[in-house]
């Protein structure tokens, strides 16, 4: 197969499908492999790494989409790109498309096979290809809460752990999940005091365990969390519905009321957000106010540690890539009922339910196009 791994072109985003390791993978497996020069470039590899791994490369981006059968991204495609897409060619890449109309729309009329990485799932029940940059942007919401504290973004000038004989910022967690576990430890480490909001009883009492007496874990009704958003001094968003645009969870109405200068950090915003007033941010521009609170909304938070993000994300594509290579979309995805899932648009039909019931397509259920 030929694979393409064009340059990411998404506002401050250096992260790239494929490291040299992994196309090394590949082409020893006898696939071509098309990356565009300096695709790598904002990770540290330059053209001469991807050719020692057995790379060609190619000048520009409508190069590796015209040649390439399989394209290999980091994030969404965006509008050019999305133009270049052909029917039968197959997309993997972060999609998100619940939330997206436009994106959708053009990948349906490309007539490509779409398959997403936050819609790959596994034996657990859990998302593989989405976890490893939910545990960086966990991690990294804290980080960007803390700046949002601060008084030169119109925080409310605190430090999360506080200090002797001051007390720390409250940080109050929205979602048990892969993001919330991990803002919540960081928050920990910080000395911040820490409240996780779950409805899964079983992900509480495994938090409790992890924590022990240094989190709270509270069962998330609508009062609860009205409740702790109201004195909270940053809120993490982390809530996630597999596929689906996230719930509105945190309303405008509890916006007015939170703390003047407290700081939101919105990292269910890549699936429409979890609060009423989220609107997408880039690193360029991350943070704007609403009644006095701090909106941090950056749609590819992991983009920030790009080098950290991309090895993370390979490691978990790779076996995936090189299946699809190796055997074709078609039976890949029937001999894999967990990558059939991350399938969402093919042949201009809707094969993901969510998407479809989100944004009001007809859903095609993804088996009867494959062996049809």
């Amino acid at each position: 197969m030929i694979i393409g791994v064009p340059k990411e072109i998404k506002n401050h985003e250096y992260r790239v499908g494929m490291v040299p390791a992994s196309v090394r993978e590949l082409t020893r497996r006898g696939h071509q492999v098309l990356v565009q020069t300096q695709a790598g470039s904002g990770i540290g590899f330059d053209d001469q790494d991807y050719i020692n791994a057995g790379a060609e490369i190619l000048g520009t981006a409508e190069q590796v989409f015209a040649q390439a059968e399989m394209i290999v991204k980091v994030k969404e495609p965006q509008a050019v790109e999305r133009a270049m897409l052909r029917p039968g060619q197959i997309l993997f890449t972060y999609l998100h498309l619940a939330p997206d109309l436009p994106q959708t729309e053009d990948l349906v009329k490309s007539g490509a096979i779409c398959i997403a990485y936050e819609t790959v799932t596994d034996d657990k029940g859990g998302l593989p290809l989405l976890a490893p940059m939910s545990e960086v942007a966990g991690r990294m919401s804290i980080q960007a809460g803390a700046q949002a504290l601060e008084k030169s973004h119109q925080g409310r000038g605190m430090l999360l752990g506080g200090v002797p004989g001051v007390e720390p910022a409250k940080v109050v967690v929205i979602g048990g999940g892969m993001v919330g576990r991990n803002a919540a430890l960081m928050a920990v480490g910080l000395g911040a005091d820490v409240t996780i909001l779950d409805r899964n009883v079983n992900v509480l009492r495994d938090l409790n365990n992890q924590f022990e007496n240094r989190a709270k874990v509270i069962y998330s009704t609508a009062e609860a969390l009205e409740k702790h958003v109201l004195e909270a001094d940053l809120v993490i968003g982390g809530v996630l519905i597999p596929g689906a645009a996230a719930p509105k969870l945190v309303t405008r109405e509890h916006i007015s009321r939170m703390k003047p200068g407290a700081a939101i950090v919105d990292v269910a915003i890549d699936q429409g957000g979890c609060v009423e007033t989220s609107k997408p941010t880039t690193h360029q521009d991350p943070v704007y106010i609403v009644d006095d609170v701090v909106h941090y909304c950056v749609a590819n938070m992991p983009g920030a540690v790009p080098r950290t993000s991309t090895f993370a994300l390979n490691n978990a594509t790779l076996p995936y890539i090189v299946a699809l290579a190796e055997k074709g979309y078609k039976q890949a995805l029937l001999d894999d009922k967990h990558l059939l899932n991350g399938l969402n648009v093919m042949d201009g039909k809707i094969t993901c339910e969510e998407v479809a019931e989100a944004l009001n397509f007809e859903f095609v259920e993804p088996r009867s196009l494959l062996v049809g």
